[in-house]
């Protein structure tokens, strides 16, 4: 059974346009953030190129919300050294199963496909951004989240938990907004486990231009995952010990030219 939030927008995708649109949401981004491309090292060619991340490796758990984000993170790990493996899921990808009957059955199914990934990918970093289904009482978010952190621990990775941006509480999330709510806050009780708060890329307010949010309110587009892969890879670096690589360097790739972007109506 899957859950489906508001319904994505269907259009054509301009390549060329959302490149030049990334490469400028991108270097808003470092100016914003304060992040800086300092630390690259010069090839002989003239071209920039990051430290290496050697033996860092990377799952990236979520929702549909993560899924959006995920060519982008992918491309900026992976321009890094960075291995990468996306494992978000459009219909749920929660962990919290609270006592909704589709939640639990969700939670069920991404706690399966954890254990797989553990044994196949050996991540050395588990990244679970906090989905939009992580419904339940704060007791059970923060069980959960717990819960996570031992796993993480017992195959010898590290726990990064991250908020989710600022979305649209429609008439399907309505009912679960306090649970959406309170679900940052547990997440940053959880011991063993980073916390990273991502309000201070996105802000608070979905409708506002910084939260850089796709026609639906909900998920980013190219421009969106940009500015979010380059804030995320450069927190990670400061936590995992690598220096990541200059949007330069990847921003413009085929990445942005993923379907999930043609279906979600971004230009």
């Amino acid at each position: 059974m899957v859950m489906q939030a508001t319904p994505y927008f269907s259009t054509g995708l301009r390549r060329t346009g959302a490149f030049l649109a990334v490469a400028v949401a991108v270097g808003a981004t470092l100016a914003g953030c304060g992040a800086s491309t300092a630390s690259t090292a010069s090839t002989s060619d003239g071209q920039q190129t990051a430290q290496a991340a050697a033996g860092v490796r990377v799952l990236w758990m979520g929702d549909s919300i993560a899924g959006a984000q995920a060519p982008a993170l992918e491309a900026a790990l992976k321009a890094g050294g960075v291995a990468f493996k996306n494992a978000t899921s459009d219909g749920g990808g929660n962990i919290v199963a609270g006592d909704h009957p589709v939640t639990a059955m969700a939670a069920k199914d991404t706690w399966k496909t954890l254990k797989a990934n553990l044994a196949s990918f050996r991540p050395t970093v588990i990244a679970y951004q906090i989905t939009s289904y992580d419904w339940g009482a704060a007791r059970q978010q923060l069980s959960a989240y717990q819960k996570l952190a031992r796993t993480a621990q017992d195959a010898g990775a590290r726990l990064v938990l991250v908020s989710a941006p600022p979305f649209k509480i429609d008439e399907f999330f309505k009912p679960h907004e306090n649970a959406i709510k309170s679900a940052p806050a547990m997440a940053a009780k959880a011991a063993h486990a980073s916390y990273l708060d991502a309000s201070e890329l996105w802000g608070s307010d979905y409708a506002a231009g910084k939260a850089q949010r796709a026609k639906d309110g909900i998920h980013s587009c190219q421009q969106g995952s940009a500015a979010f892969a380059t804030w995320f890879a450069k927190r990670l670096g400061e936590l995992a010990g690598f220096t990541p690589a200059a949007p330069s360097v990847w921003a413009t790739g085929p990445w942005t030219g993923d379907e999930r972007y043609a279906k979600l109506g971004c230009g």
